[in-house]
């Protein structure tokens, strides 16, 4: 049966305690932590050797939406009615937003240590202990808007502006594309500064804390913020019916460069599944937005 994935400003009460109950669950049965793991060792740049397939690269997209879908499924394990709701952060744009409630995720980290203090996720709850990452703190940490050198999340123009490239991506298919959409959605640019980040990428640096570097799964908010941008690749889907939904086609030829063996191309697998994107273009028949 097709469920339905809602905007986190919509959720009723008790939806938003079942979405927090099994993610307690998941994180006191040590399957959350596994997440965690998974997305680090994925989180692999530019500069490094390998396999590219979860950020700086085509796959940034269908990666993610199987991600999702394979955390959706352990929550519906715990509790068959919750889904992953989404945030439109063009919208709720405010550290006094719903979705930083003490009934969802809570709220900012304090000043001095950047420690969520409040709601589900705060360590003094003894739920939500940080194993996986890249700190030594075991407390999860938010900085919004960083204070210290001010940015703002994502605009609808900033996002419009991405959304009316008709091409899903480009070469060198990496962080240094400057066209397609793939990549004006995922936010990598040149520029420097606060302009360094766009869209997806400046909600991560906007949230900050655990959200930045490839531990941000520790800050359930990963979860609300990617399910927002697999909307988004909706969206440009029917927009641009006419566009390949994903590229490159096909792989690049042996000696053609750095590229080789570094991006999954539309019938290539994608670890750590073996999902293909050709797989992954729709989620209809599976959930759907409302």
């Amino acid at each position: 049966m097709v469920y339905t994935r809602k905007n986190q400003a919509r959720l009723t009460s008790a939806e938003k305690r079942r979405f927090v109950n099994a993610l307690l669950e998941l994180k006191r049965k040590g399957e959350y932590d596994e997440f965690v793991r998974t997305h680090i060792e994925h989180y692999v740049s530019d500069g490094d050797s390998g396999l590219r397939v979860a950020h700086m690269t085509p796959t940034f997209l269908p990666w993610h939406r199987r991600f999702l879908l394979e955390f959706e499924g352990a929550l519906q394990r715990v509790d068959p009615a919750v889904t992953v709701p989404y945030w439109d952060w063009t919208v709720d744009r405010t550290a006094g937003a719903s979705l930083w409630g003490g009934g969802l995720m809570g709220g900012n980290g304090r000043r001095s240590d950047r420690q969520v203090m409040t709601g589900p996720f705060a360590r003094k709850n003894g739920d939500w202990v940080i194993k996986e990452g890249e700190t030594d703190v075991d407390f999860l940490m938010r900085d919004f808007g960083r204070p210290q050198d001010p940015i703002e999340l994502p605009t609808e123009e900033q996002l419009a502006w991405a959304l009316r490239d008709p091409v899903y991506d480009t070469p060198p298919w990496d962080s240094t594309s400057s066209d397609g959409y793939r990549n004006k959605l995922e936010g990598w640019t040149t520029g420097v500064g606060n302009n360094k980040w766009r869209n997806h990428n400046r909600v991560h640096r906007w949230v900050g804390g655990h959200m930045l570097g490839g531990a941000s799964v520790n800050d359930p908010v990963f979860w609300l913020n990617h399910a927002f941008v697999d909307l988004l690749w909706d969206r440009w889907q029917a927009r641009h019916p006419r566009s390949a939904p994903y590229l490159p086609d096909k792989p690049p030829e042996p000696g053609s460069g750095p590229l080789h063996g570094r991006i999954a191309s539309l019938h290539e697998p994608m670890p750590p599944w073996g999902a293909k994107p050709d797989e992954l273009l729709s989620h209809r028949g599976i959930y759907r937005y409302a």
